[in-house]
């Protein structure tokens, strides 16, 4: 059999298509149709719906539910004002934007951080893309975040306090700390492995709970972690051996593995273990208990701060800063554009020291 192109197509190649879900007929007529009659509209109507579907499962469960938790908020406004869901304007996202900042917040008494507004316009926009196939221009909530951003100058202003702040960074020095306090059972070697890890990496939650044995690929100079699930795209990062040994990422992660027994590709990388006799158990990690695990650790440590899961990435970026790396080498290593906003509150930390107008002057 051939196609339009005079190319053989196999059965394997129909049977290969079928098991995606696609309905294909009996016999296929390979003859690529001249005119987009209605049944081809019809068809490529399926196509799109199956694509954003396809779309919104490859998202991770946390982004799915804070995007459904943004929607609701915007429907609950919606009602208010009597305007349709499919409004999705820069008028009506501004006032959307007014709206919440008088909402409560998670602690009595207080009100709605900025930073979930800002998440809100982003849960609402994604969400009216795909699901309402609405076509938003990539600027529809820029009058919104200047907006935004007038109101958080003000609360600078007044010293009024919103939302719980940005995580602490986990500089390498706490790193150390925590790993040298952490008991030297199998709780305390897997705890190790995942801080060191995910600071590798530089990496989020989820993306170290999702990690799989197989995405562990041993190498001369250390480790090739190949992270399959993140909420912005895969990446292959390298992990150099450390040059000291209690916080090597190379040596923990061949410990834990030699001391869980893993030998299942297929099985997740990090694993629960029993509460009280710290035998490995079925199943993986999820994104909250590896945020549970960067704090156990740092209550162990007796650090001066509560780290959590976001800890070990913006330390990262702090550490790999400080030592005088380049940005873009940074930016690979935790899946972050080059030009990432969110890097850059993080290097703020560090900057300014070295190339200061001030410095040799007084």
């Amino acid at each position: 059999m051939t196609d339009s192109q005079g190319e053989t197509v196999t059965h394997t190649d129909i049977e290969r298509a079928a098991a995606s879900g696609l309905v294909l007929p009996a016999t296929a007529d390979l003859t690529a149709p001249a005119e987009f009659t209605p049944d081809v509209l019809a068809k490529l109507q399926d196509l799109e719906d199956r694509s954003r579907v396809h779309e919104q499962n490859s998202r991770p469960d946390n982004t799915r539910d804070s995007y459904a938790a943004d929607w609701k908020h915007w429907e609950t406004f919606c009602a208010l004002l009597g305007l349709p869901v499919a409004a999705i304007t820069p008028g009506s996202l501004t006032a959307f934007v007014e709206w919440l900042w008088v909402q409560p917040g998670w602690k009595p008494g207080t009100y709605t951080a900025p930073s979930t507004i800002d998440r809100r316009l982003s849960g609402v926009v994604v969400t009216g893309r795909t699901q309402l196939n609405l076509r938003l221009d990539k600027t529809v909530a820029a009058r919104a975040r200047t907006v935004l951003k007038a109101k958080v100058k003000e609360m600078e202003k007044t010293k009024e306090k919103r939302g719980r702040g940005p995580a602490p960074a986990l500089l390498v020095e706490h790193l150390s700390q925590a790993v040298t306090a952490a008991p030297d059972n199998r709780l305390g070697i897997r705890n190790k492995s995942i801080a060191l890890t995910q600071f590798a990496i530089a990496g989020r939650e989820h993306e170290v709970a999702f990690l799989r044995l197989r995405d562990f690929e041993e190498h001369a100079k250390g480790l090739l972690v190949d992270v399959r699930v993140s909420k912005v795209k895969p990446r292959k990062v390298k992990v150099p051996f450390g040059t000291n040994p209690s916080t090597c990422p190379v040596r923990a992660w061949k410990a834990w593995k030699e001391s869980a027994g893993l030998t299942d590709p297929d099985d997740f990388a990090y694993k629960p273990l029993h509460p009280r006799w710290h035998t490995v158990m079925d199943g993986g990690l999820d994104p909250e208990t590896i945020g549970d695990v960067i704090t156990k650790l740092g209550t162990w440590a007796e650090l001066d701060f509560r780290p959590t899961g976001h800890s070990p990435r913006r330390g990262a970026a702090t550490s790999a800063k400080r030592a005088g790396k380049d940005r873009k080498e940074i930016a690979r290593q935790g899946g972050w554009a080059d030009n990432s906003a969110a890097m850059e509150t993080y290097f703020a930390e560090v900057d300014g020291w070295e190339e200061n107008a001030m410095r040799g002057v007084l």
